[in-house]
């Protein structure tokens, strides 16, 4: 009860109060437990420091790319010449003499410099297509932007393309004694394997051929199937 008499005495006091003065309500504030914090301002890094350092990146990368380019082209022929069978090229055997061809052809068309850059479009045109004529082995497509010096003329032409399939590679190989492969397989046929009757030891498989190539060689068998 004391409590509470206190408690009106007080809010009579602050009433007499304001009613003898006037208060600026703009300038109360109100405690809270939940203060709002302060945004913090990002700190304003310095501009040259991150000028230099994008300049070092830059200077990095071209170092990489300048040592990349030198072996551009070579790894290019050697995936030609290990996955040229996947490619749709003619196979080619390059001639002994396939460097001192090129670099006369390049003379012939003014270029004597093998590491000097083709002036033009035309002039790199001209000798490509005088390389085509002799070689017999035009540049695809797909590779033209890789040329642009005599040197990667005579990497080019110095590669070999085999269009064979491995297994048929493997053919011309000398392959160890205790390893043999079988390059003509058999396929079971009723008509043509007739020594148990045309039985085959899976009467319930059947020979399917699928590719277009080997159905002309080898002929399918479907087995005839009992239920269940």
């Amino acid at each position: 009860m004391a409590g509470i008499i206190r408690s009106l005495a007080a809010s009579r006091n602050v009433t007499i109060l304001l009613s003898k003065q006037t208060v600026d309500l703009t300038t109360l504030r109100y405690a809270s437990a939940n203060r709002v914090k302060r945004i913090k301002k990002p700190e304003i890094t310095d501009r040259d420091a991150n000028q230099a350092k994008s300049e070092a990146m830059r200077a990095e990368i071209e170092e990489q790319r300048v040592l990349y380019e030198g072996k551009r082209f070579e790894s290019v022929a050697q995936s030609l010449s290990a996955k040229g069978y996947l490619r749709a090229t003619k196979p080619y055997t390059p001639p002994e003499n396939a460097a001192a061809l090129v670099v006369k052809l390049a003379k012939e068309n003014g270029i004597n410099d093998p590491k000097q850059q083709f002036s033009g479009k035309e002039q790199k045109f001209a000798f490509l297509s005088a390389c085509e004529n002799s070689f017999s082995h035009r540049v695809p497509n797909s590779m033209l932007h890789e040329l642009h010096t005599i040197e990667d003329a005579v990497v080019f032409y110095q590669t070999p393309v085999d269009t064979r399939l491995p297994l048929d590679a493997i053919q011309s190989m000398d392959l160890p004694e205790n390893l043999h492969i079988q390059h003509e397989y058999v396929r079971f046929h009723p008509e043509t394997d007739t020594m148990f009757g045309g039985k085959s030891a899976f009467p319930k498989s059947s020979t399917v051929v699928t590719g277009l190539k080997y159905k002309q060689k080898y002929r399918g068998h479907e087995a005839k199937k009992s239920w269940p």
